[in-house]
Parts: structure tokens; sequence; C-alpha cells
């Protein structure tokens, strides 16, 4: 007699957002394990770990560990040229404040590659935000969304510097009727 297989069931739907975080986690998770990241937050609290004053010269690349196991592995570092002797010197409190980020002993050797850390990426530029002026109006000033507000500022602007509003025709043109939707 054999037993009936039973179908893997999909996990319930909680209906609830999810956090931006949540998503990204998941979508950078397979690239860092191929180069050795358990976890993601490594690179991305680096000057936590080692302070910002090393974070500005030194960024993780890859942590490899022995075949079946999660401790003792190697930690390779890629360091500005000539920061690499002195990073050298602080291994040990480098490999100490790694496993403490672990809680466990992660990480007994660093290995160092002198490089070019990529530039970090540039924010783009917001847009100032300076007081509505009173003239434009109370509803500008409770727009919470400062791109939607620079806009409509401008726009409110360009309105009050014209004599009136728009002329869509020459003057001989004749008026557009009037629908009166009361009858």
């Amino acid at each position: 007699m054999s037993k009936r297989k039973s179908e893997p069931q999909e996990a319930p739907r909680n209906c609830r957002a999810r956090s931006a975080g949540e998503l990204v986690g998941e979508v950078g998770g397979q690239s860092f394990r191929r180069f050795g990241f358990v976890q993601s937050s490594i690179v991305s609290r680096w000057p936590e770990i080692v302070g910002e004053r090393y974070a500005r010269v030194s960024s993780p690349e890859s942590i490899r560990f022995p075949t079946g196991r999660k401790g003792g592995g190697a930690l390779t570092l890629l360091v500005d040229g000539a920061h690499a002797p002195l990073l050298q010197h602080l291994a040990p409190i480098i490999i100490e404040r790694v496993n403490r980020f672990f809680g466990y002993d992660a990480v007994n050797r660093v290995i160092f590659k002198q490089g070019r850390q990529a530039p970090p990426a540039q924010r783009p530029k917001r847009p100032d935000l300076r007081p509505v002026p009173k003239e434009l109006g109370a509803g500008l000033r409770e727009i919470a969304d400062p791109e939607l507000r620079a806009c409509l500022e401008s726009l409110a602007s360009q309105i009050a510097a014209t004599s009136g509003p728009p002329l869509l025709g020459s003057a001989d043109d004749a008026p557009l009727p009037e629908i009166n939707r009361s009858e």
C-alpha cells in the first residue's frame, strides 16, 4: 500500500504591505552569497564595523569559508594602496570587530588586496526647500512633496506674471457656448 504524497502548500498570504528593505534584501541576496557574504549587511554596515576613517580606504570584497563550515573564514578586503600596511597592523582588531558583528568566530584571517574602491554613487540633487511666498497662496504650502510643490510654484509664478488667462483664439472667433446642465 503506497502512501499518498501531499502536495506542497503555498504560504498563506497575509495581505500586508512589505517594506522596501524586505524586498531589496532578497534581490541582492544571491549576488552577495556568490561572493561569500552570508549577510549582505556587512557590506552596507562596513563603516559601523571598522569606523568611518578605515571604511573610506577599505571595503569588504568577499568572505570564504572552509567547505561545510560557517566559521574560520578568510575576509578579503580591497584597500587603497598606501593604507594596506596600516590595515595589516590593525588586522586583529578588524577580525575582532567582524566576529563581534556576526556574533561568533566567523573570520580568523584577513587577506588584503590593493586597489581602488568604486566611488560612491552620486545622490540626485533635490529641489531647494524654500518657504512658499504669501502671494502664491496657502494651498501650496500644504503640499508635502518637494518636487510637486516646486513645479506648482513655478506654474503659479508664471501665471502671476501674465496679465490674465491665456487667449486661445483671436478676438473675432465666436465665443464658446455655455452648457447649462440644470435643464
